[in-house]
């Protein structure tokens, strides 16, 4: 199953799945699932809950595999966080971020799963030309990690002219990861920050974008200049 443990109804050593179901059942709300459409996605359980289930679970790989199968949001957001990142196989990775529509899963399997695998460098390189703006984004994210943590080897240069070829037109999802991405180069990389802020400037992407008292605006000329200040604050 391109990587991931053959599950029926009851994991082979450990939680049956039909058992962790019926809880995440019982942890459904009403009004969390409400203010959870608003973003796309569509459970009513409380991320504290969830992850303090998961805590209580522990890591369990089969058992994850399982909730992954039951195509359920909250389900698979638990999987992401009992599984062994690691246990992956690259196909398997590439079938399960296909699979995670909703934001938050996809979100949670980059961040928590496929950035710790060891494929990781592979798929990013193959995610980030997929005609999918949705697996696209995915590679965008792999992308922006790699310009924060490890940039030898990375084009920034290069990144930088795909970025203002395509990002003021890509999908929402897409047009944020790349947006991200551009941000991170301007706020690590002073050599290429004067480009990405004329970047950002000309795209005007997320410029309106509301952004609560406190918070930083995604709009990369004032997200690279507020993190640039908090670094020389220091």
């Amino acid at each position: 199953m391109d990587g991931r443990a053959e599950v029926a109804g009851t994991t082979p050593t450990g939680t049956p799945v039909g058992e962790v179901m019926a809880e995440l059942a019982g942890l459904q709300d009403p009004r969390t699932l409400a203010v959870n459409k608003k973003h796309g996605d569509d459970h009513g359980v409380n991320l504290g809950k969830l992850r303090a289930l998961a805590k209580r679970l522990k890591t369990q790989q089969e058992l994850a595999c399982g909730l992954w199968e039951t195509d359920d949001t909250a389900a698979r957001l638990l999987a992401v966080l009992i599984c062994r990142p690691k246990a992956f196989t690259r196909d398997g990775l590439d079938v399960m971020v296909r699979e995670a529509r909703t934001p938050k899963v996809h979100d949670w399997l980059v961040n928590y799963v496929v950035k710790k695998n060891p494929h990781s460098e592979e798929l990013r390189l193959a995610w980030s030309a997929d005609p999918d703006p949705v697996v696209a984004s995915a590679g965008w994210a792999l992308t922006t990690e790699r310009v924060a943590k490890k940039p030898e080897g990375l084009d920034l240069a290069g990144l930088l002219d795909v970025i203002e070829a395509e990002m003021k037109d890509a999908p929402d999802r897409l047009q944020w990861a790349m947006n991200h991405c551009l941000a991170q180069i301007g706020i690590e990389h002073a050599e290429h920050r004067t480009r990405a802020i004329g970047i950002g400037v000309r795209l005007s992407v997320l410029k309106d974008y509301p952004t609560s008292p406190g918070c930083t605006s995604p709009y990369a000329p004032v997200w690279i200049n507020e993190m640039v200040r908090r670094k020389h604050d220091k």
